[in-house]
């Protein structure tokens, strides 16, 4: 409701720039043209998504992932972290926070293990791993189009090194911090909840059960092609907005059959949706104000090391001082190659690991976890940020310029 109230308030102001002359009807005719398709795929992809969670396919794979884990705490958080990565990747960071948080402090918690390595895990890979394809996250969307819509293959070729870092940082953060923890070992039969024993926490947590899963089979069946066939799918280079879109109606139509008790007018991001639209309308007018040039003067210019890390360093600050939609869209113009594109979105996708507000998909997983009585302090979650994200964004950054000059970003 909360964000559903602040887009209506930017929709208000966007509409009274355009009603006041200062910006044209023409532009908001070309933002229109822009990000229709690309809403109508975040739209379709949250539908899926949610129907999906609701057949059961996360609760299964996360029991499927409590086995292979064979006792071993660090085994299950390297499953998990690559659950989390591959969930990023293809079906966007908001489906991670939303959707997998649940899952994972659920394996946590029936293991017996500490709850918050888990999580941070994924919060920090649903940013990180944001990099690699263009549906992992709206930014990358917006970048693709930018740089002339190119395939999901260029866009990976682009983007293969900074991402690989990005995910990497992280996991070692984690890895040397929680390595006590990590090297526990939990039954193989756990199926029930137990009590995690002492970690290292930003505030005691304590969690419930999940929601048991849907038990229809032929619903996890139906999901589990949509997925298998949606994947490849999303990177064959068709308009995103096609696979998702009838992905979308397949499962709509069997839950219809099936369980359509299921199908609730909240499917739809109606919040998400109008707080987008809202931020797209006000980012515009301040573009068209001139506001991207005063941030020129922060991001510099050039495609050295040094002018590459500036400009992700002025993406990371302005996702963690506002958002990083709107950080992205104002710097956006800034970004005249693609190497300075692959360095603005570091900034914007790696580094909002400190400010809550920095990355919608992180106040979803607060949510989600606040929701399983799993308290995280938002304190404690900044200072573990201010410590991972310079040295995340540097590295990355850093590979990123080593693959440029060898060749290999295509």
């Amino acid at each position: 409701m909360r964000l559903a109230i602040f887009g209506l308030v930017l929709l208000v102001a966007g509409g009274v720039t355009v009603a006041a002359g200062i910006l044209p009807w023409h532009e908001v005719a070309v933002l229109v043209d822009r990000v229709a398709p690309i809403l109508g795929f975040v739209v379709a992809m949250t539908v899926v998504t949610e129907l999906v969670s609701e057949a059961g396919a996360f609760e299964w794979i996360a029991r499927r992932l409590g086995r292979w884990g064979r006792g071993s705490s660090v085994l299950l958080w390297l499953l998990l972290a690559f659950f989390a990565a591959v969930s990023t990747i293809f079906l966007s960071l908001d489906t991670t926070a939303v959707l997998l948080t649940p899952v994972v402090v659920t394996v946590a918690k029936q293991a017996g293990l500490p709850v918050l390595p888990f999580a941070l895990t994924t919060v920090w890979l649903a940013n990180t791993a944001s990099l690699l394809l263009p549906v992992s996250n709206l930014t990358n969307l917006l970048a693709q189009h930018h740089l002339g819509s190119i395939s999901p293959a260029q866009f990976a070729q682009l983007m293969w090194a900074p991402s690989l870092a990005a995910v990497l940082v992280p996991m070692a953060f984690i890895a040397v911090v929680f390595r006590r923890d990590l090297r526990r070992a939990y039954p193989r039969n756990a199926s029930a909840p137990a009590t995690p024993g002492p970690s290292k926490t930003i505030v005691p947590s304590k969690t419930t059960g999940p929601s048991k899963a849907a038990g229809d089979r032929v619903l996890l069946s139906v999901s589990a092609v949509v997925l298998v066939l949606l994947l490849p799918a999303l990177v064959s280079g068709t308009a995103i907005w096609i696979p998702a879109t009838t992905a979308a109606a397949v499962l709509l139509v069997t839950f219809a059959v099936r369980r359509p008790k299921a199908l609730k007018v909240a499917l739809v991001p109606w919040s998400l949706l109008l707080f987008t639209c809202g931020l797209f309308l006000v980012v515009e007018a301040a573009q068209y104000l001139g506001a991207s040039s005063l941030l020129g003067e922060a991001a510099g210019q050039g495609e050295g090391f040094p002018d590459l890390l500036r400009l992700a360093l002025t993406g990371a600050l302005g996702a963690n001082v506002v958002n990083n939609l709107p950080a992205y869209l104002l710097a956006e113009p800034l970004a005249e190659s693609p190497l300075r594109m692959a360095a603005l979105l570091v900034g914007v996708n790696a580094g909002p690991l400190v400010a809550p507000w920095a990355s919608l998909a992180t106040l979803l997983w607060h949510d989600r976890l606040k929701r399983m009585n799993v308290l995280i302090a938002w304190k404690g979650y900044a200072v573990f940020g201010l410590i991972v994200a310079p040295p995340t964004i540097l590295t990355a950054i850093a590979c990123l310029s080593l693959a440029a000059a060898a060749g290999l970003t295509g």
